[in-house]
């Protein structure tokens, strides 16, 4: 998806992470039927990229203990990619029996990664920092020998960590370079940048310096992804800052979460961790005028399922308060007084969401202005 405007913005690409990010943090109670109905509401919403879950130990991670199962029952719809996540060579085994369903990614991009925090990457992944550049050069030498023919360089928990404090501008770029460089002295140019924030310490000031100083850096990078985790509510704002950045010769990668969900158990916020709300990104690109192809109304809904899967109320705004009502759905301009959530659920529901409401208006309210409006659509 992507759209420019006369700002020349970036094309603007989501990836959806709710069946990933969001149910690793969710009970595992919740049953494989569920998940599926809800991958196949997203499947239909128009998402191109849908992150549908991690193969790992159900030991660390039971949430995912039906990995497999989902794996084998869902259908995969028409034009949309779908992604896994594995941790090691036996995810990796896992994952490949079921190939015709999910995307093993660009096999001409070859991918390093790096974590700026040790005790998060040893929490996470059983690793060091260390350890993750001692195995860089043999990342390379095995793209090398793939033929892979450019690479994409990560650098995660990139803006700081709840257990050693914030990190430097100067420590991502020494990140970042040591990796360009690797790659480009085995003759493999770097193209693309993911920058990871699993512990929410992006702010939109960090995150506009740090997109503005790479393009200024290594102005062949022309791909940007962001996982920005939302515990302390910046993310959103952080990935708008780095799309105006960017220009229409750029991509613009953001990892979303349906409702907001998402939540990494080692990170010390629990589901409080959260990622940009999906709905809410999307009605904000639209409104900037990007168009995205999603149907915010099936995302509405697929959020309202969520929200029954997980047992409580999710993050995200748009599923609560509607979209800007447009055209024929404006409000009724007599609608009693509305105050509670339930109630606000008007706007997909229609009138039975607010029956009973007190209502002080003697006459139905008119307006010539309306009248006007109304005849205008």
């Amino acid at each position: 998806m992507g759209g420019s405007t006369s700002f020349s913005l970036p094309t603007v690409t989501l990836v959806e992470e709710a069946l990933r990010e969001g149910m690793q943090i969710e009970s595992a109670d919740i049953p494989v039927e569920q998940k599926i109905e809800l991958l196949d509401l997203l499947s239909r919403s128009g998402l191109r990229n849908i992150v549908v879950g991690s193969f790992v130990s159900p030991k660390w991670v039971p949430q995912m203990a039906q990995i497999d199962e989902l794996a084998e029952r869902f259908e995969p719809a028409p034009g949309v990619t779908y992604t896994a996540l594995a941790l090691n060579a036996k995810g990796r085994e896992r994952i490949a029996q079921y190939a015709h369903k999910f995307s093993d990614g660009d096999p001409t991009v070859g991918v390093s990664r790096v974590h700026l925090c040790d005790v998060f990457v040893q929490r996470n992944t059983n690793r060091t920092v260390q350890d993750e550049w001692d195995a860089l050069p043999q990342v390379i030498a095995d793209a090398a020998a793939r033929g892979v023919v450019e690479a994409e360089v990560c650098v995660n928990a990139a803006w700081g960590s709840n257990w050693v404090g914030a990190f430097t501008q100067d420590q991502r770029m020494d990140a970042l370079s040591r990796q360009i460089d690797a790659w480009e002295s085995a003759g493999i140019p770097v193209t693309r940048v993911q920058l990871g924030d699993p512990m929410s310490w992006n702010t939109p000031k960090a995150v506009r310096e740090q997109i503005a100083l790479i393009t200024r850096t290594w102005p062949q990078i022309r791909r940007f992804q962001l996982h920005l985790h939302d515990a302390r509510g910046t993310a959103m704002l952080s990935a708008y800052e780095a799309m105006l950045q960017l220009d229409g010769d750029d991509e613009l990668v953001i990892d979303t979460g349906l409702g907001g969900m998402g939540g990494c158990p080692y990170c010390g916020n629990g589901r409080l961790t959260g990622m940009i709300p999906t709905e809410d990104f999307v009605h904000l690109l639209e409104s900037e005028g990007i168009e995205t192809g999603i149907d915010l109304d099936v995302l509405i809904e697929a959020a309202v399922l969520a929200t029954r899967m997980t047992g409580h109320d999710l993050w995200g705004r748009v599923s609560k308060a509607g979209p800007r009502p447009q055209g024929d759905q404006v409000y009724a301009m007599d609608m009693p007084f509305i105050e509670t959530f339930e109630q606000a659920q008007h706007f997909r529901l229609g009138a039975a969401a607010y029956a009973g409401a007190p209502s002080p208006w003697a006459q139905p309210i008119r307006s010539a202005q309306r009248d006007d409006y109304d005849n205008s659509i």
